[in-house]
């Protein structure tokens, strides 16, 4: 039986990025996935005939330029492009259009309040620079601020020195801003609601979080942190979809020689003397490795694939107990014409853009009630866009394909399991509120995919269909992510490693997490450091 120096859990983006950086180095290396395909939630699927989905993730907007680069993406085919901006729909049909280009977005928010056209490059600036902090940490390990380690106080003394460099003023400011909701937060600089509900709309995607509520204010700044191109806070689109992403750093695992196996699901790790040596396959056959590392979330690879007798104390139960409801749905829609929309111009920058079907702070948030009853909102909030309109590759000439992407989606049902019936009703909800902004939308319909948290976690293995493999609160960053105490990508059990989104910097197709982990794994086996160092940007 062949033994690999490692062996990675799940072929999706930070995964394949883990073994990438250990097959670089020189390690034997091996990525094993359940499906037949590979890319986790970064994938491309054609769910009918002619028509590719991006089926889970849909836009990419924190991937590591570092690692693009390092790892000659492009040359294996990924190519991303900032889309052109967003419109957003208030409840009574008006608008407001965020565009890429400055001066189209000023003139924008202009025409709606002259002080609020003003106020944005002020939180804009404020955002920056507060994610300008964030960003520096994000393929840096945490250090345990328990450790007298020489690297931990290092790291310590770094994160004071960066921190500290903001000021008296700006660090009140900033611990504030940790702690606020999105909602209040943007009062600060705000008048108009629509033009808030635009705004917020970020702090809530794919967290239990309502705009109200504390903590949502942080999730802004997640999504700001990446850039495309350089282009700081910019939002992008994959050419062919989001399996571009995975299947390019596949071609550079491939290209260091490691393998990839798909239809082989990990039913255990296999933990003797206390260390990791090896998994066993569904189908019953051992494979055994000198590394383990998981790519799947917290709660289960150790509370699914781990025995608990296996644990050291507390550990099984601090699994069980990580925060990771699941709150989002999608729906992929395959469309026989370019949808118009009410209130808007035709033109490329609306088409090549994203739709916010927000309506206001109010519906937002009473969406958020109803995902707190247990059930989902008649008026939810819906991120769209149709990748189609620029690129060419994901749908036959002349139709298109739009993703929707749902705020509040519930993990669990109050009135009891999901059900296909109630999965149809879902998307016919999401369907009907479309169809109030684009009249004649439902008669574009070709075919239509909707995914439930329980779909997204039976089909791709996200706990709860949770697309942060964890919630992005401040008890679950840095340091405490997943847990504290094991934070460095380290796990309880010796030879045991964790490199997905579970683990610092959390959620988003960002690579940081795999790349950050096989960094670690690397210096544990005194190998050479194939990982490169971030881009920062200092504006």
């Amino acid at each position: 039986m062949k033994k690999y120096d490692a062996i990675i859990i799940g072929a999706g983006h930070n995964g394949l990025t883990n073994a990438t950086y250990l097959a670089k180095a020189g390690l034997n290396t091996l990525v094993i996935e359940k499906n037949d395909y590979i890319g986790g939630a970064a994938v491309t699927r054609e769910l009918h005939e002619g028509w590719f989905y991006s089926n889970c993730s849909y836009v990419c907007s924190m991937m590591r330029q570092s690692i693009h680069r390092d790892l000659n993406l492009t040359k294996h085919g990924l190519i991303l492009v900032p889309y052109l901006g967003t419109v957003t729909f208030g409840d009574s049909g008006d608008t407001i259009s965020a565009y890429h280009s400055e001066g189209p977005y000023y003139n924008e928010l202009r025409a709606r309040s002259p002080h609020d056209a003003d106020a944005m490059f002020r939180l804009q600036a404020d955002l920056n620079r507060y994610a300008q902090l964030i960003r520096k940490t994000l393929m840096r390990t945490p250090p345990d601020p328990t450790s007298f380690k020489p690297r931990d106080v290092k790291e310590l003394i770094f994160l004071a020195k960066e921190f500290g460099a903001l000021g008296e003023q700006e660090i009140y400011e900033y611990i504030r801003f940790f702690t606020m909701s999105a909602a209040e937060f943007l009062d600060d600089y705000f008048e108009d609601d629509l033009i808030k509900a635009a705004m917020a709309s970020p702090g809530i995607i794919g967290t239990a979080l309502g705009v109200y509520s504390p903590g949502s204010a942080y999730i802004l700044l997640h999504h700001v942190m990446g850039d495309v191109d350089g282009s700081i806070g910019a939002w992008g689109l994959a050419r062919g979809g989001m399996g571009a992403i995975s299947h390019a750093i596949a071609g550079a695992l491939k290209e260091h020689s490691g393998e990839i196996r798909t239809n082989s699901p990990v039913q255990k790790i296999i933990v003797k003397n206390k260390k990791a040596v090896g998994v066993v396959l569904e189908s019953g056959e051992e494979v055994n490795a000198s590394i383990i590392v998981s790519n799947l979330d917290a709660k289960r690879t150790f509370t699914k694939i781990m025995e608990k007798d296996d644990l050291p104390n507390g550990i099984y139960d601090k699994a069980k107990n990580f925060k990771i409801r699941g709150s989002s749905g999608k729906v992929n829609i395959a469309l026989s014409a370019l949808p118009k929309f009410n209130n808007l111009p035709e033109n490329k920058y609306v088409n090549r853009g994203g739709q916010n079907f927000s309506g206001s702070l109010k519906t937002m948030e009473k969406a958020y009630d109803c995902w707190k009853r247990g059930t989902w909102s008649d008026d939810p909030f819906i991120e769209s866009i149709i990748p189609s309109a620029w690129d060419p590759t994901v749908a036959p000439p002349g139709k298109h394909w739009m993703s929707n992407f749902i705020q509040y989606c519930p993990a669990e049902l109050a009135d009891g399991p999901w059900t296909p019936e109630k999965r149809d009703q879902f998307g016919q909800t999401v369907v009907d509120k479309i169809e109030r902004y684009s009249p004649g939308f439902k008669d574009l319909i070709v075919h239509m995919e909707v995914r439930t948290p329980h779909e997204i976690e039976k089909e791709i293995g996200l706990t709860e269909g949770n697309i942060f493999q964890g919630e992005l609160t401040i008890d679950q960053l840095l340091f405490n992510r997943p847990f504290p105490g094991y934070s460095q990508y380290r796990m309880p059990v010796k030879n045991m490693y964790m490199c997905g989104s579970s683990t610092h910097p959390g959620g988003g197709v960002s690579s940081a997490c795999g790349a950050n982990a096989a960094r670690e794994i690397l210096l544990d086996l005194r190998k050479p450091n194939t990982v490169p160092e971030d881009d920062c940007y200092d504006e």
